[in-house]
């Protein structure tokens, strides 16, 4: 159709065909481009900056002396290395110095800065891919290749395959632009030695005797986002992984089994999946298990989440009653059964919760839920909007977490409030515990009818029982359901909570105040300040203070 823009994605074979059943081609474009932007910006490794080459070439010279042409070899090469690729490569025409420099760098090849003006040319950045791995020995330091549609080059990526295995690469980045979207990866990938870092998206991966000669013996971190895979794939690639840390899974909609066996593993975080179960049989170094989406009880389908062998576990999210059922040993955890030290994970210091209060059968999981995990210090709650309930909710939560369970929280975050009588309920329930600190995030006003007004109200109803509890009320500013997952959260190690996105210490005067009350009645304020988290942007960070001004008035 005239005015209509080029496709970004889609070839036209596939756009004919969605034509002809009567679609629109382009609205299945936008919704690729979308997924794409998701993965390049969310869950692939950042692309390093290069320098600004056309503002430095056209910075006039101050004398006729080569001043460059004095310093030492080591410090050329580093100035290379962080050239654009293309004009790192043009320095190889200036002198036999030059080319000698060029061809002993480790360069990093990103098609995207390639041609940044023509992006949606695949023919030419794929040809100067080609010409780029052909002319340089290697080794690598990096390539990211998430320009081209792979399935018009298959010949050509067979080729970079063969090359950077041969030459060497220690952080690929692999994305096929589709369609189509089950672009089988060719087996060279996975005998690439030197890798330390793996990410791929949307392929299709070898078949079973493909996979089996995978050897990965540098891996330490492997990325999967929409990926068409059989099972036991995954388990065959971390077995051949002795060294990896961080294992990330996006887009698996297959049903996922999985049965982590690793010596290595720290991290393993799977979001927009369809998982059947995910079983920790041996993992003595895991430190966070993250699973973000899964298949709905709305469905009569949840993920089994089992942990067997798992001493190190720190971290431990989205754990919903929802979506998952929680195992432990050989103990299913169901409403009503008794606790003992084989029904706990000792080790869990912060637990992130997705709960539909309105369901009562999901909020008298919550206590069940935390009764496993008796040394938590950081609880985080997101609060799930539900269409509708199917019962009156269980208002005083009478199964409600012991005291001995609660010992060690010291901090809340309770995200997406909208006060709800469930919600009310829990917070009376856990007020009067030892709880010290409560950070409650009332939903967005954009995309609810509740009020900052109501949110008071509601609160200072839930605040009634507190006894020695400091309660801070922030609005959010963010999505309904708050933001989608961030893989490089996730796998941050210098990151204390990779589940928090506000600190809970040190707010200002002029942010905010925490209200509370003393042990015999008396409300007092503390005041701290706040600071957003190293490498964080503050539309990341996606909250905003309330209205904290308020009073909650004088306890009876």
């Amino acid at each position: 159709m005239a005015g209509r823009t080029p496709f970004t994605n889609l070839d036209p074979a596939t756009a004919a065909d969605l034509r002809h059943l009567g679609f629109d081609p382009h609205e299945l474009d936008r919704a690729t481009e979308q997924l794409l932007t998701y993965i390049c910006t969310e869950l692939l490794p950042i692309a390093p900056p290069v320098s600004d080459a056309p503002r430095a070439a056209s910075s006039p010279a101050s004398s006729s002396v080569d001043r460059i042409g004095v310093l030492p070899d080591a410090l050329l090469r580093r100035i290379v290395s962080r050239l654009p690729i293309a004009d790192a490569a043009r320095t190889a025409v200036l002198a036999s110095r030059w080319r000698r420099l060029w061809l002993s760098t480790e360069p990093v090849l990103i098609d995207a800065f390639l041609r940044p003006d023509d992006h949606a040319n695949s023919p030419a950045i794929a040809a100067a891919v080609s010409g780029i791995l052909e002319a340089h020995p290697g080794p690598f330091r990096r390539v990211h290749l998430t320009r081209c549609r792979m399935g018009a080059h298959q010949a050509q990526l067979a080729r970079w395959l063969q090359l950077l295995a041969a030459k060497g690469v220690r952080e690929l980045v692999l994305v096929n632009r589709p369609w189509p979207c089950d672009v089988p990866l060719p087996d060279t990938l996975f005998t690439i030695s030197s890798l330390v870092r793996l990410y791929i998206g949307l392929w299709k991966l070898p078949d079973t005797a493909g996979l089996r000669g995978a050897s990965f013996p540098n891996l330490r971190e492997l990325g999967i986002c929409t990926v068409v895979m059989e099972q036991g794939d995954v388990e065959t690639i971390v077995a051949s992984s002795p060294v990896l840390e961080v294992l990330s899974i996006q887009g698996s909609h297959k049903g996922l089994r999985l049965r982590l066996v690793s010596q290595s593993l720290r991290c393993v975080q799977i979001c927009s999946s369809v998982v059947e179960n995910v079983t920790v049989v041996k993992a003595p170094c895991l430190e966070r298990l993250i699973l973000q989406g899964g298949r709905h009880a709305a469905s009569g389908m949840c993920t089994m989440v089992s942990i067997l062998d798992a001493p190190k576990l720190h971290f431990f999210g989205f754990l919903g009653p929802g979506n998952h059922v929680l195992g432990i040993g050989g103990t299913v955890i169901m409403a009503g059964i008794k606790e003992s030290a084989a029904t706990i994970v000792a080790s869990v210091k912060i637990l992130s919760l997705n709960v539909r209060f309105g369901l009562p059968n999901e909020a008298r999981m919550v206590p069940m839920f935390l009764k496993c995990f008796p040394n938590v210090v950081r609880l985080h709650i997101m609060s799930r909007k539900c269409n509708g309930s199917t019962g009156k909710p269980s208002l005083n939560f009478q199964e409600g977490p012991t005291e001995s369970a609660m010992l060690h929280i010291k901090e809340m975050y309770f995200r997406e409030f909208r006060g709800e009588q469930g919600e009310v309920a829990f917070l009376k329930s856990i007020f009067p515990k030892v709880l010290e600190t409560a950070v409650i995030i009332m939903a967005n006003p954009s995309f609810t009818p509740f009020s900052v007004a109501v949110a008071f109200s509601k609160l200072k109803e839930a605040s009634e029982v507190i006894r020695c509890c400091q309660v801070l009320l922030l609005k959010s500013t963010g999505p309904e359901g708050g933001k989608a997952w961030s893989f490089k959260e996730g796998s941050d190690f210098s990151c204390e909570d990779p589940f928090s996105t506000v600190e809970s210490s040190l707010f200002t005067p002029e942010q905010s105040k925490f209200i509370g009350f003393d042990e015999v009645g008396n409300r007092h304020d503390a005041c701290c300040t706040m600071p957003v988290r190293s490498g964080r942007s503050l539309d990341v960070l996606n909250y905003e203070l309330g209205m904290v001004s308020a009073s909650f008035g004088s306890r009876p």
